[in-house]
């Protein structure tokens, strides 16, 4: 097989010839990267609100938060990840992408976060597949708690 194994880590690693032939370069999720203005303003917001685990930080630059499968990891002004492109554009928090959390009882959930001043992009909506609402980190960085639909 076309895979070799890196020394220092048990993680398979595809060889070149291995990428060009089927076009898979990917070898797993790694996680979401957000643009943040203070990281450990960040860190107390996604672990003392939110429930995720600090998992590294090199403050002021970068922080790694997980929960369960997912890993975000906060880019604050010094870190590589937050660098302009090459064409001036710097790079922003905000935007319309967003992680979605799965959650039970939104409304509640959604009462208790106001209680404590958090800022919400909207009031909660319900579809067919369920309710959610955008929740914006301390930088405008949105996160959507869905809690899914019954089903009949």
């Amino acid at each position: 097989m076309n895979e070799t194994r890196n020394e220092s880590s048990a993680v398979p690693r595809k060889s070149a010839a291995a990428i060009g032939e089927k076009g898979n370069f990917a070898l797993d999720f790694h996680g979401v990267r957000y643009q943040v203005k203070d990281v450990s303003r960040s860190v107390a917001f996604y672990t003392k609100q939110l429930g995720f685990k600090l998992e590294h930080q090199q403050l002021p630059a970068f922080a790694n938060v997980s929960l369960g499968n997912l890993k975000i990891l906060l880019s604050g002004p010094g870190a590589s990840g937050s660098r302009p492109m090459p064409d001036g554009h710097h790079q922003e928090p905000g935007g319309w992408n967003r992680v979605v959390l799965r959650v039970v009882d939104l409304q509640a959930l959604i009462e208790a976060l106001k209680k404590a001043h958090l800022h919400f992009r909207n009031e909660m909506e319900v579809g067919p597949g369920g309710k959610q609402v955008q929740l914006e980190d301390p930088d405008g960085n949105p996160i959507e708690l869905f809690e899914p639909g019954r089903k009949s």
